[in-house]
């Protein structure tokens, strides 16, 4: 299949990842824009991990306001100021506290599960596997637990524009996009209700 303009310009616009990048990605993928976006995700998962060990030194608040009576507010952290300045950061920023304010996430990662709420989900669905057969039970388990956290946790939930993604997948997709460690590093949500 041939790589015209406007697939290239297509994929461009779906991704926000840069024209070299796209182009290879359909040349990989045989001029497939589906497939040349998954290998684009594949990447920026790769990219992200690189990045992970890297220092924060700059960043933008995000702030949204429903109807006055909910409110959220982030902290998405990035490497430089270049960066946090581009146009794009403080929009990404807003996007997640409108995620935060729709979705009233407890934490931001598993690891931050208080062990009392892990140990309370765990009691209750151990009691609704008991009667499954014993090798499937803790696969079951697991489903269930995953199910249970997936809304509470900022970073596992279905990103409210488009849930095909999560909000895990914005922040890789931010990190290949500007070059450098993106990460939310703090998020409160406010509510007069």
């Amino acid at each position: 299949m041939e790589i015209t303009t406007d697939i290239l310009k297509q994929l461009r616009e779906k991704t926000g990842v840069s024209v070299m990048q796209c182009k290879k990605a359909l040349e990989e993928a045989g001029g497939d824009i589906d497939k040349a976006e998954v290998i684009l995700r594949k990447r920026s998962s790769s990219a992200a991990e690189k990045k992970g060990d890297r220092e924060f030194g700059a960043g933008a608040v995000g702030t949204y306001v429903h109807g006055g009576e909910i409110g959220a507010m982030i902290l998405l952290s990035c490497e430089t100021d270049f960066v946090a300045r581009n146009d794009e950061f403080p929009v990404l920023a807003r996007e997640i506290a409108m995620q935060v304010a729709a979705t009233d996430p407890k934490y931001l990662n598993e690891a931050d599960i208080a062990p009392e709420a892990v140990t309370a989900a765990k009691a209750v669905f151990m009691e609704e596997v008991k009667d499954k057969p014993a090798e499937m039970q803790e696969k079951i388990l697991e489903g269930k637990m995953a199910s249970y956290f997936q809304d509470q946790v900022l970073m596992n939930q279905p990103y409210i524009k488009d849930d095909s993604k999560k909000v895990r997948d914005l922040i890789t997709e931010a990190s290949q996009k500007f070059g450098e460690r993106v990460e939310i590093t703090k998020f409160a949500r406010f509510s007069a209700r």
